[in-house]
């Protein structure tokens, strides 16, 4: 099969080399050249996938079978004219043109599902951000509809923040979508991820829930399994079934929820790998996420996920720009015990960019902070060099 993967990061790198392993050709399309999968893929396309007609030029150009978005930033409603030409998108037109923007799942989520989400409103201009804020309260979260990684969202406490978090949104907004969405705030306990498998002729099947840690709206550290009850297990299980059911297509989603006192809140839903699904690369299951991901679409049979073993993984960041990062101090983690790494390879960096993750594993009888302090420490031995 021919797979075209819009979006050519290191969870794409992954799903890549996942696809190569069973013999899939891979084409990778970001917007510059020697992204992480490119560097594993057949082939490469540099586009703008905003760009439709830059987009339908390649798909005529590599009639691929299935079309993988892996990035938020793409002309998501050419998707729906590809289904109708027989090309499978991922994990179908609808979930992907939906979940790129946060209007579409959020409405979906809490109008026409019924799931418990945070109080929200939505704003194309300051003013109508003010307005937002004085309807779901203080302190609130603000988020551009379509972004990634965390980037343009900030928190709400006082007046005189609202401005200055309309002009971050903006600024950290993917696409042509000028519009936020202000969310009252949540006091949860924890959260965490659900992947969510959805397969074409099998049932559907959930992974160990993984919990993680943020800073700047992106994640730092992710474990699994994350502590949760059976009720609200079962709970956020119903949840996610009941929106990936609406979404319709298989493949793996990134389903997210706030736990709370008073029950499980839906968050948000990525339908691809997810950042912080990342720690299955430390031989926490039976299928990494991107494993899982490759044989939903392919529609091969997945008998059980089971967890085998507690990890965690914890971010190697960049401190400073660069055209040509090098790293030190990889000798470090590599000698450690139950540790490994990956680099991802990615051609320059910023403050704040992730350009590797520590992953940890251990005994499913040792307790999970102990994890993830062994990888937030291992990921601190390397250092980035411009």
């Amino acid at each position: 099969m021919k797979i075209l993967l819009l979006g050519s990061g290191e969870l794409g790198k992954e799903f890549t080399i996942s696809a190569q392993r069973i013999g899939q050709i891979v084409i990778a399309v970001d917007s510059y050249e020697n992204a992480p999968a490119m560097q594993v893929a057949h082939d490469f396309e540099v586009i703008n996938m905003l760009d439709g007609e830059a987009l339908d030029r390649i798909v005529a150009k590599h009639q691929p079978d299935f079309i993988v978005p892996e990035i938020e930033a793409i002309r998501t409603e050419r998707f729906y004219d590809y289904e109708k030409q027989g090309i499978t998108v991922v994990p179908s037109a609808k979930a992907a043109n939906f979940t790129m923007n946060r209007k579409a799942i959020r409405d979906l989520a809490a109008k026409e599902l019924g799931l418990k989400t945070a109080k929200y409103r939505y704003a194309t201009t300051a003013e109508e951000l003010r307005k937002g804020v004085e309807a779901v309260g203080m302190p609130c979260v603000v988020k551009p509809l379509m972004s990634s990684s965390g980037k343009g969202q900030s928190t709400i406490k006082t007046e005189a923040d609202i401005e200055k978090a309309w002009n971050y949104a903006v600024e950290g907004s993917r696409g042509d979508v000028v519009e936020v969405i202000v969310e009252a705030f949540v006091k949860f306990n924890s959260e965490i991820t659900l992947l969510t498998v959805v397969q074409n002729n099998n049932p559907t099947l959930f992974c160990a829930p993984i919990g993680h840690r943020q800073e700047r709206g992106d994640y730092q550290e992710s474990w699994q399994p994350a502590l949760i009850s059976d009720k609200d297990l079962y709970k956020a299980q119903d949840m996610a079934e009941k929106v990936t059911e609406a979404l319709g297509g298989a493949g793996l989603f990134g389903v997210e929820f706030f736990l709370a006192d008073d029950g499980v809140y839906f968050s948000e839903l990525s339908p691809r790998p997810h950042d912080t699904g990342m720690v299955t690369l430390a031989g926490t299951q039976n299928f990494n996420e991107f494993e899982l991901h490759l044989r939903a679409i392919l529609s091969l049979p997945i008998f059980e996920i089971t967890l085998e073993k507690a990890g965690a993984s914890a971010v190697i960041l960049a401190s400073e720009n660069s055209t040509n990062p090098t790293y030190s101090g990889i000798e470090k983690i590599a000698a450690l015990p139950k540790t490994d790494f990956r680099i991802f390879g990615k051609p320059t960096s910023r403050p704040y960019r992730r350009m590797g993750v520590a992953l940890v594993n251990d005994s499913l009888d040792t307790p999970i902070e102990e994890v993830v302090e062994k990888a937030r420490k291992a990921a601190s031995l390397v250092t980035l060099n411009s």
